[in-house]
């Protein structure tokens, strides 16, 4: 079996410590993985959510790796692969009365987007 030599590079990006939750950053990945790259950038440039914004910027800079380092076509490119995980909680103290305090939790995510080529049959 000849294998190409395009057929298993992939591009991809990475983003640690994102200031979003993983759940609403999931919200937005789930609709565009397996979609092609246009039909990606079409969903998230309409889609009303705050955190689709970071995820296309993203999206772009994976295109761009792909086009630049690897000389692949956008084109032709979909999303193989996208993932949200968990990131570090950010803690921070706010001064409440009395001299007491008040914690708060920011929570962050680190964003994986895997750009592939389509096949040509």
């Amino acid at each position: 079996m000849i294998k190409n030599e395009n057929s298993d590079r992939e591009a991809k990006v990475l983003a640690q410590h994102m200031n979003m939750s993983v759940f609403k950053a999931r919200r937005v990945i789930d609709q565009i993985r397996g979609r092609s790259y246009e039909e990606t950038l079409m969903i998230l440039e309409l889609m009303p959510y705050w955190a689709s914004y970071p995820i296309l910027r993203l999206v772009y800079s994976a295109a761009a790796n792909a086009s630049k380092n690897m000389g692949l076509n956008q084109a032709d490119l979909f999303i193989s692969k996208a993932e949200v995980n968990r990131g570090a909680i950010v803690k921070k103290l706010r001064p409440r009365a009395r001299g007491r305090s008040y914690l708060i939790k920011r929570t962050t995510c680190h964003i994986k987007i895997f750009l592939k080529e389509k096949s040509k049959i």
